[in-house]
């Protein structure tokens, strides 16, 4: 036995329930694999809301190497809000075992568990821009407005929002609490717009919901986060919008706005519920700025 090699410790950050219980049945092979390769892992199985965050906040405390988050866009969120406040923040393995992997594949890592480890193994690790709404972090999107009010009520907690969309084109014709808000949005380099929206989205990358149509030119690495705005509109042509945005061509409607920018500031006079990376995110007002290169993840070359 050889002592040449370096072991790297890894705390192991999962969410037992996600994806069917994948996580669980797959465990025992997940750190053989790892361990294998000289990376010491130590895992930690979520017990409720907050949990990881916790726990990624003390892997950091106790010195591990990396950190790797296993379960879907909720998990990952969880992890993400615990690194980004500190000083010193471990490279970053995702194992995307959820429900919802938005984020994992705007990012192109593999849905496969032993192709997912092959990227933390392979220790590459390219910089990701976090975004910063008020005091919480979100790494896909933020958004708001009386549509994403809607995700908190339905039967089916769909976690993204436009994943919802999906839905929403299939059930829109009962909705009728499509209402527009009134909000006044101050964006760095941009300007001001102050007029009824239905919602706004703000995405750090392209893939929202499944859909990488909706904002085809973000990217998770390039200072920037894209705004989307709809303006206020009846039932038909948001139906309308919603089909287009299917299809990526919503961006040239009369009733979309697109712009880029590093910072923002919406508020409202009414109750408008934020949604981070498919969590409920708080309240408007709200300030929404881009840390740049704030996180190392674990991707392929």
């Amino acid at each position: 036995m050889g002592m040449d090699r370096i072991t790297k410790r890894a705390r192991l950050i999962y969410n037992p329930t996600s994806g069917r219980e994948e996580m669980r049945r797959r465990l025992p092979d997940i750190l053989q694999r790892l361990d294998l390769a000289g990376i010491e892992t130590t895992a930690h199985a979520t017990i409720g809301e907050g949990d990881a965050t916790a726990c990624a906040i003390d892997a950091v405390e106790r010195g591990y190497d990396m950190i790797i988050a296993a379960g879907g866009d909720g998990t990952l969120y969880e992890v993400i809000n615990g690194l980004a406040p500190l000083e010193k923040r471990p490279p970053l393995g995702i194992l995307p075992v959820g429900t919802t992997n938005d984020f994992a594949r705007a990012m192109n890592i593999p849905r496969n568990w032993s192709d997912a480890c092959d990227l933390i193994l392979g220790q590459h690790t390219r910089p990701i821009d976090l975004g910063l709404a008020g005091d919480r972090y979100f790494i896909n999107i933020a958004g708001g407005g009386s549509l994403t009010e809607l995700t908190y009520e339905v039967p089916i907690k769909l976690k993204t929002m436009i994943g919802q969309l999906a839905y929403y084109v299939k059930g829109l014709e009962k909705m009728t609490r499509l209402r527009p808000s009134e909000l006044i949005i101050r964006a760095d380099g941009i300007g001001e717009f102050h007029e009824e929206f239905m919602l706004f989205l703000i995405a750090n990358s392209n893939s929202i919901g499944g859909m990488d149509k909706l904002a085809p030119n973000a990217r998770i690495d390039d200072g920037l986060f894209d705004v989307l705005l709809v303006k206020r509109c009846n039932l038909a042509e948001f139906i309308r919008i919603a089909s287009l945005a299917m299809r990526g061509e919503h961006m040239t409607d009369p009733h979309v706005v697109h712009f880029r920018t590093s910072q923002l500031e919406v508020t409202s006079p009414e109750y408008v519920q934020l949604n981070l990376d498919g969590e409920l995110g708080g309240t408007l007002p709200c300030n929404f700025s881009v840390l740049p290169a704030h996180i190392e993840i674990f991707a392929a070359e």
